[in-house]
């Protein structure tokens, strides 16, 4: 059984610069994650990509602008985002596909053997912290990356809030470096 698996949630075109319902700096999110994707293949963790993956008609667009409608531009993941060589090592999860909100990464189906997960991706105070409070709920020790998230911030401050209540809830949040360093070591 693998112990750790790396989490990169909706990291996708209309979430990044540009995008319908971008967040600010999104992109940014791309380097940190790549090293920790290449570094994660390297040691056979487990490795899920999550996307927002919406019908072009659905009740959550009452709440947000149209995004990442099924086999759309802004549906699919950042151009610069480096997935693992071996299609074998890692999985992409969908959801979003009916009317339900979805912003967890577990509401696709994603079920990881592994028994600490590392997480970032977008948005920091929806799907990140979605994905983050249900990983603890169902017993996962989580590490959030810090530096490869970002927040829509629909009300400033929304990005502190939730990183707060993720380490309130028993989430560790440190820089990506920090976790490679200490992870080649042990």
């Amino acid at each position: 059984m693998a112990k750790k698996a790396l989490l990169v949630v909706d990291v996708q075109n209309d979430f990044c610069p540009g995008g319908s319902l971008a967040v600010t700096d999104g992109d940014q999110v791309v380097g940190p994650l790549n090293r920790l994707i290449a570094f994660a293949e390297e040691n056979g963790w487990e490795i899920y990509f999550s996307r927002d993956w919406h019908p072009a008609e659905t009740k959550h667009f009452e709440k947000w602008p149209v995004h990442c409608v099924q086999n759309t531009p802004g549906a699919e993941f950042h151009p610069n985002l480096q997935f693992p060589n071996d299609p074998q090592n890692f999985r992409v999860i969908s959801k979003g596909m009916g009317d339900a909100d979805d912003y967890s990464a577990f509401d696709g189906g994603m079920s990881p053997q592994a028994e600490h997960l590392y997480v970032g991706g977008l948005a920091t105070d929806y799907c990140v912290l979605w994905t983050v409070n249900r990983a603890l709920e169902l017993g996962y020790k989580v590490t959030l990356l810090q530096d490869a998230c970002r927040a829509v911030d629909l009300t400033p401050g929304d990005g502190e809030r939730a990183i707060a209540q993720m380490r309130q809830n028993g989430a560790r949040i440190a820089p990506t470096e920090e976790v490679l360093n200490e992870t080649e070591k042990g």
